[in-house]
């Protein structure tokens, strides 16, 4: 099935540039507004859709524009904040390589000692807006995927807090190129993934090649999202910035295991909130947030390796509302924080005012 969205504004447009800044119930209103099953799991529901990723789709306007969709879309990502990205008809826009997702909402905390700034702060908290998404078009387990996880923080615990802020955005996955991971309880997602390039097989191949070569050409490392955002939110004037280098996610432990052959992954999410049929939250999903400055990367692109040292659990993330929907599929947004040489210093960003600068 065709992802939905319009790809003709993978680019960054009037909409992006005026974005005010956005508050957490206007978000998560509109990724909850249209869920695919008005209920989830009820009898007669319709089965959840599963968009394709072609490289069509990736290449599309080459020929036209001399940049493709996938070059666009990678520097709009770094280049704008806006939360949400309706578009001119009301559709939002194509996601190119996760099309598959499911959004989630509920709180980020943090709980022990921390020498960081920010929202890593000791004693922060702030409400999220996330998206678990698979890359390309696989969803079930037994398959070679690669689970996602990319959210935004908004700086405050009022859920009807009504002041608009620009909020700080997070990325993460599994291995690049896919791993084998049959349950999400499994599933370590970091901001500075592996990368096996031969694992997405001859299919997708070109794709996961067009991407690199699109995302570098944007902007600079690729397959490491910096954490600074986070790092700054909330900030006093004149206090220095102070980013934990790596981060990581993964399930708390006491979660249960859904069992389920061939179970979606967006299903196992749903599970872990809700009863199958009844729309009440029974449950949470909590993923606890680690972090660490110590890491080495070794190898090619195409086959890069990360081993760390001294993870350090800081906090959790503790989901209690979750949905699949239109909405959370083609239109919320999560900005890519560009490039710095030194993450702590907005002096050195590879990306300025829409211009590759370094």
């Amino acid at each position: 099935m065709s992802s939905v969205g319009s790809i003709e504004i993978e680019g960054t447009t009037a909409e992006d540039t005026a974005f005010p800044g956005s508050t957490f119930r206007e978000v998560s209103d509109a990724v909850f507004a249209n869920p695919y099953q008005r209920v989830w799991g009820a009898p007669g529901a319709p089965p959840l859709p599963v968009y394709d990723v072609t490289l069509a789709s990736v290449i599309h306007g080459a020929l036209q524009r001399g940049r493709t969709a996938l070059l666009r879309a990678a520097e709009r990502t770094v280049d704008s904040r806006a939360d949400l990205r309706w578009g001119p008809d009301r559709t939002g826009f194509r996601r190119l390589l996760h099309p598959n997702g499911i959004c989630l909402s509920g709180r980020w905390q943090i709980t022990e000692p921390s020498e960081y700034s920010g929202y890593f702060a000791t004693g922060k908290t702030a409400l999220v807006v996330a998206r678990y998404s698979t890359c390309c078009a696989e969803t079930r387990r037994g398959s070679t995927r690669s689970l996602s996880m990319v959210g935004k923080l908004f700086p405050t615990d009022d859920p009807n807090d009504t002041g608009l802020v620009r909020t700080a955005n997070f990325i993460t996955q599994q291995d690049i190129g896919g791993d084998h991971t049959d349950y999400i309880n499994d599933a370590e997602l970091r901001n500075a993934p592996d990368t096996t390039v031969l694992r997405r097989g001859a299919g997708g191949l070109p794709v996961i090649l067009a991407t690199g070569m699109a995302l570098a050409r944007a902007d600079r490392m690729p397959s490491i999202r910096q954490l600074y955002e986070i790092a700054e939110l909330g900030k006093a004037v004149g206090e220095p910035t102070r980013t934990p280098e790596f981060l990581r996610f993964v399930v708390a432990p006491e979660q249960p295991r859904i069992a389920g052959d061939r179970l979606d992954f967006r299903d196992e999410i749903m599970s872990q909130i809700y009863d199958r049929g009844d729309p009440a939250p029974k449950r949470t999903l909590t993923f606890l947030i680690e972090v660490t400055d110590e890491g080495h990367t070794s190898g090619p692109p195409f086959r890069e390796r990360r081993t760390f040292s001294n993870w350090r659990r800081i906090g959790r993330i503790a989901f209690d509302r979750a949905a699949a929907s239109y909405n959370g599929d083609a239109v919320i947004h999560f900005s890519h924080p560009t490039w710095r040489d030194d993450r702590n210093d907005p002096a050195t960003g590879t990306r300025v005012n829409g211009r590759k600068v370094r």
